[in-house]
């Protein structure tokens, strides 16, 4: 199915000059420069320790830089609070609360409002979990856990969305459903998406863009220039993939006892 791109794109535009960040004496980050356009769906990836959640958790606002800047639409991310939210790999719902009571947190103090609940449950309508808005979280499936935790993220209409891992804990049948509703709501919406993942085929998959980062400093910028929606298995999709993975790997070191 192909979906339509949102008549107007709500997304923020996202703009990095010379970011760097260290802890602890060891640099993270080096001097990170890039430019996002709204509405992107733009994918980070590289090996643990590389410095993707590190720079998902500055764009997000939840560390600041040692150096360089950071803005959204030309504002600095402090101010952008209000239109950006984050979905992390444990959906993180509150388990006494009902599944629409831990949507409507996406509102904060506006949670216990009517149009909250109505909104909270228009969010779960789009994930596909209408059904169970009064359900406790302990009886969803992690698959549903997600869905509601994606609800939650966009029950307040973000214009930048950014996801570290989200579906990193899911078997390989719910991973592939949750990257294709990942994908129709982004393509319905027009928000900006900026997804870190160790799966390089989920990034080829729902990127516009693939980042690799190495070392803590951006290494590869790649342009997906593949029509939607791809075919899992097909050549351009294959190559893309191959030729990320041996830049990934190409420095791997294999213990001597595993050597052939």
């Amino acid at each position: 199915m192909t979906l339509a791109l949102a008549d107007t794109t709500p997304g923020a535009s996202i703009r990095l000059r010379g970011l760097s960040k260290s802890f602890g004496g060891k640099a993270v980050l080096r001097k990170i420069s890039l430019d996002i356009p709204a509405g992107q769906f733009v994918a980070v990836v590289g090996r643990s320790g590389c410095g993707k959640t590190t720079l998902l958790r500055l764009l997000a606002g939840l560390e600041t830089p040692d150096s360089g800047e950071i803005s959204l639409d030309g504002g600095p991310v402090s101010a952008a609070a209000a239109f950006t939210r984050v979905m992390f790999q444990e959906p993180r719902l509150l388990p006494w609360a009902s599944v629409l009571a831990n949507v409507r947190l996406g509102f904060g103090d506006d949670r216990a409002t009517p149009e909250a609940s109505r909104k909270g449950f228009e969010a779960l309508s789009r994930v596909g979990l209408a059904d169970r808005a009064q359900d406790w979280p302990s009886v969803l499936s992690g698959g549903q856990k997600q869905r509601a935790s994606l609800a939650r993220a966009l029950v307040s209409a973000p214009r930048v969305l950014t996801l570290d891992e989200p579906l990193g804990a899911l078997d390989a049948l719910t991973r592939i459903e949750m990257q294709k509703l990942l994908e129709a709501v982004w393509r319905r919406e027009g928000f900006t998406a900026v997804l870190v993942t160790h799966d390089v085929s989920e990034a080829v998959r729902l990127a516009d863009r693939i980042l690799l980062i190495e070392d803590g400093a951006l290494a590869l910028d790649i342009d997906v220039d593949l029509p939607r929606p791809r075919e899992r298995g097909s050549v351009a999709v294959a190559s893309l993939e191959e030729s990320i993975l041996r830049r990934l790997l190409r420095d791997a070191e294999i213990p001597p006892e595993f050597s052939i």
